[in-house]
């Protein structure tokens, strides 16, 4: 099997590829995140493929919430043991974690969508009420157009005055 060469560039192109700047580029490897595949003979740091990879994953990460100082912990912990099956180990069990933790975000934003959508479904009526009531009268409405309805907890905890 005949290995092709990989393909290396220089820091600029890097950080171009990777929408970010020169500077978050050294200050990943200032943190240990990124390291240069090799230096030019003209001494100029040179990448691969493999560090757009590392730098999108790092975002991931942060995505998630984890700083780049918790990132670099995590690294270092991976790279702490001493077989491949033990590091993955580790490597699965914080996906795992953060699958679950984003599955828990993930309801509370359904909730909150549906609480919103309820908000503003009850709101849509208000824009046909002739009536000159009060703000605190509006949150505990008694026209045509709400009384199938209970006044969301968003229209009402912000039309009393608690």
């Amino acid at each position: 099997m005949q290995k092709y060469p990989t393909k290396v560039f220089r820091i600029g192109e890097l950080a171009k590829r990777a929408g970010k700047t020169v500077r978050t580029i050294h200050f990943y490897e200032e943190l240990g995140l990124l390291h240069p595949a090799e230096r030019s003979p003209g001494g100029f740091r040179m990448y691969t493929d493999d560090a757009l990879t590392r730098i999108h994953w790092i975002e991931q990460i942060q995505e998630l919430g984890f700083s780049l100082t918790d990132i670099r912990g995590f690294l270092d912990n991976f790279h702490a043991h001493e077989t491949g099956p033990e590091a993955m180990k580790v490597l699965g069990g914080f996906y795992r974690e953060k699958l679950e933790q984003t599955r828990a975000t993930i309801e509370k934003m359904q909730l909150l969508e549906a609480e919103l959508k309820s908000s503003l479904d009850y709101l849509e009526a208000c824009h046909g009420c002739a009536t000159t009531a009060s703000i605190e009268s509006c949150a505990n409405c008694d026209s045509s157009d709400h009384s199938d309805s209970e006044t969301p907890c968003m229209v009402a905890a912000i039309a009393t005055n608690a």
